[in-house]
C-alpha cells in the first residue's frame, strides 16, 4: 500500500486513534503515570510526610521536631534536644503506625532521629514584657 491509502492504517484509522486519545480525564487517574515516568513517585511518601507530620506525632512533637526526608524506606527527622530525640525514640512504633495510617503504602518502615534541628521561636517564648516594637 501507499501512504496516504485508507487500509486498516490509513487515516481512518489514525483519526479515530486522536479521538480516543483527546477525550477528557481526569487528572487522578494521569498521577500515578506522569509521577512514575518522571520519577517523582519516590517522592511523594516524603512529602506526605512533611504536609501531615504535626496530624501524624501531635502538635507537641511537632514543635520540637521535623521530618528530613526518606531513604530506603527510613524516615530521618531532626529533633531540637537529646531529651525530644530519646523519647521519640521510644515512640517509635507509634509513630510508624501512625505514618502507616496516614500515608498507607508508600509510609516508611523505621525512623531514625537525630539531635540539629533549631525550632523557630513562637511567641510563647518570648518573656513576658519584652515588645520588641516598644524599643
Amino acid at each position: 500500500m501507499c501512504p496516504g491509502d485508507s487500509g486498516a492504517n490509513g487515516p481512518a484509522k489514525r483519526d479515530e486513534k486522536r479521538k480516543k486519545s483527546r477525550q477528557p480525564r481526569a487528572v487522578a487517574d494521569l498521577l500515578d503515570g506522569v509521577l512514575e515516568a518522571s520519577g517523582l513517585e519516590l517522592a511523594a511518601p516524603s512529602a506526605a510526610v512533611g504536609e501531615n507530620w504535626e496530624a501524624i506525632v501531635g502538635s507537641e512533637v511537632a514543635r520540637h521536631s521535623r521530618p528530613v526526608g526518606i531513604k530506603a524506606g527510613v524516615l530521618h527527622a531532626d529533633v531540637d534536644s537529646s531529651v525530644w530525640c530519646q523519647q521519640l525514640q521510644l515512640r517509635s512504633p507509634e509513630i510508624l503506625a501512625a505514618l502507616k495510617q496516614k500515608i498507607g503504602a508508600g509510609a516508611p518502615t523505621e525512623v531514625r532521629f537525630r539531635v540539629g534541628y533549631s525550632r523557630p521561636p513562637d511567641e510563647s517564648d518570648r518573656e513576658p514584657g519584652s515588645d520588641e516594637s516598644s524599643t
